[in-house]
């Protein structure tokens, strides 16, 4: 009777949670999936059209270059925000003056509203009321107006950027929370035994918070899939679709073109992406854990 009851207290305790996750992820998935089928404008019945939707995705030169621009983000992002966000953290981590000041200024970017930093950044990348072409013209420099959002090449860079400084904050205090966890008593042993700040750092350090870096790498790359607010505000996906990310497009097919199927197709195929990238790095990631283990 203790056993029964202990069961089915854990699945009372968990049941509101799994409905919640039901109701609003998995549902949700599955009815994208099925308008995906069909050629649904968003009002009358929908029509099952089979693979037509993907077929046409994938002729679709747009998708190509959203698909372009949502690798360089992801890229630029990778190689931005994990380096950046753990020697951010292992500057935390050190006792300084205003160190719980300068832990809460790391943070507050990410608590900022997407659509707010993206107005925010509007003021400062646009080409001809941002502050930084403006700063350079103040300075002689009117022949260098770079495109920064807008354009065809700097964009993506730039939200690569903007996403960037809105997280790195947030992953830090995920690597500072696993630099917390790392026993001193290895620290201690390893200086006792002659070890530089270097070597505490690649034998101690590293080795200890690798799991960290598999939840970053995680965050990072369903983060980067579903950038929208932020590329809505700096350029809305224009001009002409030359800076659209996959969420943005699919957003401009479903609900500025009526095209609700064609933009469930976009979706389901970034779903698919995201679930690929990340399973592929666990398979990777896992494997070479174990082998070093």
């Amino acid at each position: 009777m203790y056993w029964f009851s202990k069961r089915y207290t854990k699945i009372g305790m968990i049941a509101p949670t799994m409905l919640l996750y039901l109701t609003y992820v998995i549902i949700p998935v599955l009815i994208a999936f099925y308008y995906s089928f069909t050629n649904f404008t968003g009002i009358g019945k929908p029509q099952f059209v089979g693979l037509q939707n993907f077929w046409t995705l994938f002729h679709d030169k747009i998708f190509y270059i959203a698909l372009k621009n949502t690798v360089i983000v992801l890229t630029m992002t990778v190689l931005m925000v994990v380096p950046g966000s753990f020697f951010l953290a292992l500057l935390l981590d050190r006792n300084f003056k205003a160190n719980k000041l300068a832990k809460a200024l790391n943070f507050s970017p990410n608590i900022i509203s997407p659509i707010l930093v993206g107005l925010i950044w509007v003021f400062i990348l646009d080409p001809k009321m941002g502050l930084i072409n403006a700063a350079l013209r103040g300075m002689g420099f009117d022949y260098f107006q770079p495109e920064w959002i807008g354009g065809q090449v700097l964009t993506p860079y730039a939200v690569a950027f903007v996403f960037t400084w809105q997280t790195i904050g947030y992953n830090a205090t995920i690597f500072l929370a696993g630099l917390k966890m790392v026993p001193h008593e290895l620290y201690e042993a390893s200086e006792i035994d002659g070890a530089d700040k270097v070597q505490r750092l690649v034998y101690i350090t590293l080795p200890m918070i690798k799991q960290t870096f598999v939840i970053i790498m995680l965050l990072v790359i369903t983060g980067c899939f579903k950038i929208f607010e932020t590329v809505y505000q700096l350029t809305n996906g224009g001009p002409n679709h030359v800076s659209d990310l996959l969420v943005t497009y699919m957003y401009f097919s479903t609900f500025n073109s009526s095209r609700f199927g064609y933009g469930m197709s976009i979706a389901v195929v970034t779903f698919l992406l995201t679930a690929i990238f990340a399973v592929i790095y666990i398979k990777v990631t896992k494997e070479q854990i174990g082998r070093e283990s």
